[in-house]
């Protein structure tokens, strides 16, 4: 009787001890605590703010954009400057300066070859009614095609203005001079102040956040410096070409519909068919169907060599992105910020996966967005 007696003294003790410090049992205590159930309502209405915000702060948040862009183009050269014992802002300043003159530069040309352009045009002026009458009154008998009386139908208000999509949320051209004002001092700063504002910026998270923080934004710039110098070189490539082609086909201003062409060829899915109207806008009236088809047929190869060739070359892995990600994007920021938008796409979204992929909760949306570069590296890092 006093064996068992001393077997169950310890278990009353415990009990007697959980009750004097009213915790739960031991099985209750040691389990492990719920799950947080994730509020997707709050998540949706927090995307929703931020879409309100892009949109309607349209102009401020695109002049940043595109401020940061030109000062991680400039960067390398304020730092070449800067090694060889020129002070930052010196440096800073005098690549400013060197940028602003060549855009003065190529702009005084554009505008001498436009006016030249302007002044040829009156010569073919009659071809270019006739062949535009042409066009349209085949396109009127088809569109009498489908009418019950067989007379085509009035002509419709456009639902929307291609002016106006461009240029939405810039205003008149007051407001977009204005807003280009900006930009020379916004990369000014952005190339005086990036160390310190770089570090500032890490600084604002958690101190175990700090390392990702510092990797993410140095691979965002390290990836919108060679996007930006990919496309450009790109773009100089397909030009180049265009402009051989078309000097063949005896496409009058070659050199515009050359250059025109390689760079808007660079616009994400409408590149192929921008790319075409330069050079049939100005060979209306100087060239047969047959140079048309052949322009078509340059273009749409070089379309496909920059898509399948060149970008590999010279973006290469830079670019990781999930096509039908990519085109949703395309959308949403076309749609937000009109042709802009679609520009800045691209570099927008590769910027949120590089971000996505360093955060722990986020990096099923990275995955889902494209390739994770830094995962797959992890493997030969390990067996090397």
């Amino acid at each position: 009787m006093s064996q068992a007696t001393t077997n169950v003294e310890p278990g009353r003790e415990v009990e007697e001890l959980s009750a004097r410090k009213r915790l739960p049992p031991p099985d209750v205590a040691l389990s492990p605590p719920p799950a947080r159930r994730k509020d997707w309502a709050l998540g949706v209405m927090g995307i929703g703010v931020l879409l309100a915000i892009c949109y309607f702060a349209e102009v401020t948040i695109v002049v940043v954009l595109v401020s940061a862009l030109i000062a991680f183009i400039l960067a390398p050269v304020t730092d070449l400057l800067t090694r060889l014992r020129l002070p930052r802002t010196v440096a800073a300043a005098l690549v400013i300066l060197i940028l602003c003159g060549l855009l003065v530069g190529i702009a005084f040309l554009g505008i001498n070859q436009a006016d030249n352009l302007v002044s040829e045009l009156p010569k073919y002026s009659a071809d270019i009614r006739h062949d535009i009458s042409k066009i349209s009154r085949k396109v009127r008998n088809l569109e009498a095609i489908g009418t019950p009386d067989g007379k085509p139908p009035r002509p419709r208000q456009p639902a929307s203005d291609w002016n106006e999509m461009v240029t939405r949320g810039f205003g008149s051209a007051a407001e977009i001079i204005l807003a280009a004002s900006f930009v020379p001092f916004l990369v000014f700063f952005m190339l005086t102040w990036h160390e310190h504002a770089r570090a500032a910026t890490v600084q604002l998270f958690p101190p175990e956040n700090r390392h990702a923080a510092h990797v993410s934004i140095g691979l965002i710039s390290l990836m919108v410096r060679n996007f930006i110098i990919g496309n450009f070189l790109i773009a100089l490539m397909i030009g180049a070409l265009s402009t051989v082609v078309f000097a063949l086909l005896h496409v009058p201003f070659f050199y515009f519909a050359g250059l025109g062409s390689g760079f808007l060829s660079l616009v994400p899915y409408l590149g192929l068919v921008l790319a075409l109207l330069p050079p049939l806008f100005l060979g209306i009236g100087h060239i047969s169907l047959s140079s048309v088809l052949w322009i078509a047929v340059a273009v749409f190869t070089f379309h496909v060599l920059s898509v399948n060739v060149l970008y590999p070359l010279f973006l290469g892995g830079r670019l990781r992105l999930n096509p039908l990600a990519l085109t949703i994007a395309l959308l949403i920021w076309a749609w937000l910020w009109g042709a802009v938008g679609l520009v800045l796409a691209i570099p927008i979204t590769a910027a949120m996966k590089i971000v996505f992929d360093h955060v722990e909760s986020l990096r099923p949306v990275g995955a889902w967005l494209g390739e994770n570069i830094a995962r797959k590296r992890r493997p030969k890092q390990g067996s090397e």
